[in-house]
């Protein structure tokens, strides 16, 4: 299959990414940082999540975070939601579009979010009918579709059940998530010609972690078979606390140099991109995580 013309990025740094953060980062950082990424030209970008404060200090203030952004028409702020109850909140405070998660290992599921695939399934349908009800969207994420930390390899129709059930279910996307980064391109060539079987390729999103250096690989083979949705995290932030020595999501920037050299349209501002890869590395403390905007850094000193 020929190349996309144009993909879709989700930004999925400011939660996915930031929720691993060991220290508090408070939420007025937050809000510029998304303030920054609402300036690149991003159409998706993924505020936070309602979920336990408890398991996940970093988004507890997801309310605040919302309510403090400059909402940018035609940017859709998404949150990440685990039960009906999340849902709820997500409600009270506004979000229009949320997402759901799943996994294709038992093992990593019950890790993740204490409980089993099918119950796990169980958990979602009341929220995707409440979602229907109200007129919010609902992606669905299915986590180790490459590669569990506890399992190994995962069973590719089990990848394509869950992945079916959830597209059933209701959500409107399936994100497909190398949750370990332990994929290679013929690896995520095959589980994506298994879901697509069951849920149509032009509703698949790649979420792929570059542990091996292998995402734009990974990347790249997907492309091949139609996937145009890509989530990625500026500077490369995040990682999987139940895999050691699992990277964080494959950066935005490099993605976007990427995409760039194949003739594929964004409509994202790589230099702006950086600029808010920048701010956000500043404000962690740490050294800019992309190569490509690194690279770019390099170019204007």
């Amino acid at each position: 299959m020929a190349l996309p013309k144009s993909v879709e990025i989700l930004e999925v740094g400011a939660r996915d990414g930031l929720q691993n953060e060991p220290q508090t980062i408070p939420a007025a950082v937050k809000i510029d940082f998304i303030n920054l990424l609402s300036e690149t030209g991003l159409k998706r970008i993924e505020f936070g999540a309602f979920v336990s404060p408890k398991m996940i200090p970093q988004m507890a203030d997801s309310s605040e975070v919302l309510a403090g952004i400059r909402q940018v028409p035609g940017v859709r702020y998404e949150a990440l939601v685990p039960n009906l109850k999340g849902f709820e909140r997500a409600l009270a405070a506004g979000v229009k579009e949320i997402s759901i998660f799943g996994a294709a290992s038992e093992s990593f599921s019950q890790s993740n979010i204490n409980c089993s695939i099918a119950e796990s399934l169980e958990r979602f349908a009341p929220v995707c009918e409440a979602a229907k009800t109200h007129g919010i969207r609902v992606r669905g994420a299915v986590s180790c579709v490459l590669g569990c930390p506890f399992e190994g390899d995962i069973s590719l129709d089990v990848i394509a059940d869950v992945s079916a059930k959830l597209y059933q279910m209701g959500c409107y996307e399936i994100a497909l998530g190398d949750t370990i980064g332990t994929g290679t391109p013929v690896k995520a060539k095959r589980m994506v010609e298994a879901v697509a079987k069951y849920v149509p390729v032009e509703n698949l999103a790649a979420h792929f972690h570059d542990t091996y250096g292998q995402a734009l690989a990974n990347l790249y083979a997907v492309l091949e078979e139609g996937v145009a949705v890509i989530d990625s995290s500026i500077s490369g932030l995040g990682g999987c606390p139940y895999a050691k020595g699992a990277t964080g999501n494959v950066a935005t920037e490099d993605v976007l140099y990427m995409l760039d050299g194949l003739g594929i349209e964004t409509g994202v501002d790589f230099d702006r991109a950086v600029d808010a890869s920048k701010f956000v590395s500043d404000a962690l403390g740490r050294e800019i995580g992309s190569r490509a905007g690194l690279a770019t850094l390099r170019k204007r000193s």
